[in-house]
């Protein structure tokens, strides 16, 4: 449980720093510009929140977990992930909003599988890294 548990916040740490210097970097940039019609003028902490403790627990479950002895298994399993999620994200806005551009859902998709590959990895490595406590089945 103690392995699960690390490998659960190596993903989400590392998701939540990334991704908050990625929105703080781009955010002004690329996202402002081309979706002011749409963007909030506020940040909503609470759904925040849950999405990353949701994505990182499918990301450890899905990709970090399941990768076997080696950290790239790891990271291709969360690469597909990403680009799954963030397609169904960026697609379905792209086909459904008005504003919604190309060149966002290009970036936006490559950033998810940047993004959830690196989440996966230290997830995994993090699992690797602690040794099995007896009994132990995570």
């Amino acid at each position: 449980m103690i392995r699960l548990l690390a490998a659960y916040l190596a993903t989400c740490v590392t998701m939540v720093g990334m991704d908050a210097v990625w929105i703080t970097v781009t955010g002004p940039v690329l996202y402002r510009p081309a979706l002011h019609a749409v963007l909030s003028d506020g940040f909503r902490p609470i759904p925040a929140v849950l999405f990353y403790l949701v994505y990182a627990a499918g990301v450890t479950a899905l990709a970090a977990l399941p990768a076997g002895r080696r950290w790239t298994g790891a990271a291709w399993r969360g690469a597909l992930l990403g680009l799954v999620a963030y397609a169904t994200y960026d697609l379905t806005n792209q086909a459904t909003l008005a504003v919604w551009s190309t060149g966002v859902t290009v970036i936006d998709l490559t950033w998810g599988v940047v993004l959830t590959a690196c989440g996966a990895t230290a997830g995994h490595l993090a699992l690797r890294l602690i040794r099995p406590v007896e009994g132990d089945s995570g």
